[in-house]
């Protein structure tokens, strides 16, 4: 789900509620899109999720396990049901993982133990990578759900085409001298990046030492 999140940036309500019968074919492009109704989304506006080849994936290792839900978990008696949230002790055995991973490549404690890194940061970290590719402004609001599209009822197979493009250029970003990468390694803390346009500021999280998180 995370992995699906920082490549789609959707936000956590959509990621554990997607349903199969959002999945839209696009025959022309031999792919699909995700379109979530209005009731399903925080600003209220119709949202479209394209997918990248790393998004892609996800979604082929979930199809067939549940009939209405794309995110779910087995339960003990084999049944499975949808997530209903991200933020789970799964998440938080998944950051300390991070903060191992860390702390051995580094050689130093991992401050805080990554306990700040919050699943919001993976829409962020969605965002950024998309603007440290050079995509457009308009392209980066449209794929990030900030605004409402005309193709998510009337597409256009170069639209949809267009913004598989931007989306596939952030899993070309797994450097670590990435221009994307956030979190900042520093003589003995760990910084990390804030968007000073943001309220509050937002953080990003690293491609090589959150790859234990994704």
């Amino acid at each position: 789900m995370a992995l699906f999140k920082v490549n789609t940036g959707t936000r956590e309500h959509e990621v554990c509620t997607l349903r199969w019968e959002w999945e839209v074919q696009v025959p022309e492009l031999e792919t699909s899109l995700f379109i979530i109704p209005r009731d399903q989304v925080k600003n209220g506006l119709e949202r479209f999720v394209v997918l990248n080849r790393i998004a892609k994936s996800v979604i082929e290792g979930c199809r067939g396990e549940h009939q209405e839900f794309v995110f779910t978990t087995e339960e003990q008696d084999g049944s499975r049901h949808p997530q209903a949230r991200m933020n789970n002790s799964g998440w938080k055995a998944a950051r300390r993982r991070a903060a191992a991973r860390y702390e051995s490549e580094l050689g130093r404690p991992c401050p805080g133990g990554f306990r700040s890194v919050r699943v919001h940061d993976l829409k962020h970290t969605f965002g950024y990578r998309l603007r440290a590719a050079g995509v457009a402004f308009e392209d980066r609001q449209a794929l990030l759900g900030h605004k409402a599209a005309h193709i998510t009822t009337h597409y256009s197979a170069a639209d949809i085409s267009n913004l598989i493009t931007c989306a596939e250029k952030v899993c070309d970003l797994a450097s670590r001298k990435s221009p994307a990468l956030s979190i900042v390694r520093s003589a003995g803390r760990l910084q990390v990046a804030e968007n000073a346009g943001g309220k509050g500021g937002t953080r990003t999280l690293d491609p090589g030492i959150m790859s234990a998180v994704l």
